[in-house]
């Protein structure tokens, strides 16, 4: 599959890398080296606007790969902290609550998972 930034030219791909960067439309465009309107035309077009949605994505799936590899200590901590005698009740009762929480969770999205499994398989018989 063709990377979407190859139907990109040099400022458009520049611009794409900005926007994924800077903290304003405006920024982003400054860092590109080109004008306001020039990043809001390039942003009405198709291939720009494929090239942009795709690389948001791959920076969220990053973004989200970073959180996974630190929920263990995120989970530790909880634990840690529901754990310590010498943590204020409050803060007990909040961690604790909070692994309650994410629990329940869990076992929504597995049963979800499940549910969903099970439908596209139905959906795939013929009757």
């Amino acid at each position: 599959m063709p990377q979407p930034t190859a139907e990109l030219n040099t400022k458009q791909q520049k611009a794409l890398e900005s926007l994924l960067t800077a903290p304003t439309h405006e920024a982003a465009a400054k860092a590109a080296g080109i004008s306001t309107p020039t990043l809001w035309r390039y942003m009405k077009e198709d291939a720009f606007t494929v090239a942009y949605r795709v690389a948001r994505r791959e920076a969220v799936s990053l973004s989200i790969a970073h959180l996974q590899r630190a929920g263990g200590l995120a989970v530790a901590t909880l634990v840690n902290v529901a754990r310590d005698t010498n943590a204020t009740p409050g803060a007990r009762v909040a961690a604790a609550k909070c692994i309650l929480d994410l629990s329940m969770k869990s076992i929504e999205l597995e049963d979800l998972q499940v549910r969903v499994e099970q439908l596209e398989v139905l959906s795939k018989v013929k009757p």
